[in-house]
């Protein structure tokens, strides 16, 4: 073999080895670059991770035995003696019905709270929970607020326009010694009687047969409730309750 062949096949055995080389090194490197893709977010979604934090994941919403579907809760019912009439549902918007939310208020369970801007009330549950229910307040001129205890309540209460009130309407001095409790009786069929310092503030958390003013601002400076909303909450307020209205 001449020198010019020997010479050809030593090039020819020499790029082959260095071909192996690179191969080599490509397949080591490929795979150390799978080795390394189970910590790549890029390969995360066909592994299904979820890499979200979840430091703010609650708890679902507990379950209420009483806050059930609208049909129910506000079907017409007797108690005490007094037909309850249903109340059409369908005519008040679904953020004013009965409902279990996390709380928004940071009160102690047990607490009423009545937030007048949402015309929302809130009685606080343990747990991280409230039951909230639609409400009507007073109109301007006629609010109140601060922090005071329910003293009592009262079933089918009677209700007794103030002398101020009478002056205003006239037609309010029949019942100046008192309405008796019924279906027509402002007050409907529970009042809540707000104390301060041991002393009777003059308002209530009260039923009222209008269930359309349920949202609105038209009262004297009490709190209305639909019918079967108030005696919910009255069947769950035990003894003295703190209340804060604001």
């Amino acid at each position: 073999m001449s020198k010019a062949s020997v010479a050809q096949l030593s090039a020819s055995q020499e790029s082959r080895q260095s071909i192996s080389r690179r191969t080599a090194l490509l397949g080591l490197g490929s795979t150390a670059l799978l080795a390394g893709a189970g910590c790549s977010t890029m390969e995360m979604p066909s592994l299904q991770l979820d890499d979200m934090s979840t430091g703010s994941i609650r708890p679902k919403i507990s379950v209420d035995r009483n806050v059930t579907t609208p049909q129910l809760m506000y079907a017409s019912f007797t108690d005490e003696g007094f037909t309850l009439p249903e109340i059409p549902y369908q005519k008040i918007e679904p953020k004013w019905r009965r409902q279990v939310v996390v709380d928004p208020t940071g009160e102690a369970p047990g607490t009423i709270v009545v937030r007048l801007q949402e015309r929302f009330l809130y009685y606080v549950q343990p747990g991280g929970d409230a039951l909230r229910y639609g409400v009507g307040i007073g109109r301007e001129g006629f609010l109140w607020n601060g922090r005071a205890n329910i003293q009592y309540g009262k079933k089918w209460p009677r209700w007794t326009p103030p002398p101020e009130m009478i002056q205003r309407r006239p037609d309010l001095e029949k019942w100046r010694g008192g309405q008796p409790g019924g279906l027509d009786n402002p007050l409907g069929a529970r009042a809540l009687y707000i104390f301060r310092d041991g002393q009777d503030t003059g308002y209530r958390i009260h039923g009222s047969p209008e269930w359309w003013t349920i949202g609105q601002a038209m009262s004297s400076g009490c709190v209305r409730m639909i019918n079967q909303d108030v005696i919910d909450l009255y069947n769950r307020v035990n003894g003295k309750t703190p209340v804060v209205v604001g």
